[in-house]
């Protein structure tokens, strides 16, 4: 178990959708690790001038991914609207992000794992969004 899921799950405020938001956490943690990696190995690239647009959307996604994974850890108090805007603004820039790296994936391994990771954190934000009161 990682120690973020440890530290949420003993939480005081215990709030029923632990297992979803911990999801969620995680997912957004992969994807931006996932992201920034795939930027740089796409800067090691041979062709990088045909990566800028991938290079581009990696960075604004490892960050997006960050900053939500960030304030979804916050337990105490969440306000509903910037939480659903930013869950919202992320599932955008995962699938954005996704899209492109799946343009790629053929031919760049790192392209093809970071479209999954991408995938997987659209899917987790989309699940908290669905039970977010």
């Amino acid at each position: 178990m990682q120690h973020s899921t440890s530290v949420l799950r003993s939480h005081p405020l215990k709030p029923s959708a632990i297992d979803v938001i911990t999801a969620c956490v995680a997912a957004c943690a992969d994807c931006a690790v996932a992201c920034a990696a795939c930027a740089d190995a796409c800067l090691a690239e041979e062709k990088v001038a045909e990566l800028r647009e991938c290079i581009r959307l990696n960075l604004d996604c490892a960050d997006v991914c960050a900053a939500t994974g960030s304030v979804v850890a916050r337990l105490t108090r969440p306000h509903r609207t910037p939480m659903g805007v930013l869950l919202r603004a992320c599932i955008e820039a995962c699938r954005t992000c996704g899209d492109m790296c799946e343009s790629h994936a053929g031919m760049h391994a790192h392209c093809k794992a970071c479209a999954e990771s991408c995938r997987a954190c659209e899917k987790a934000c989309a699940a908290l969004l669905d039970v977010m009161p």
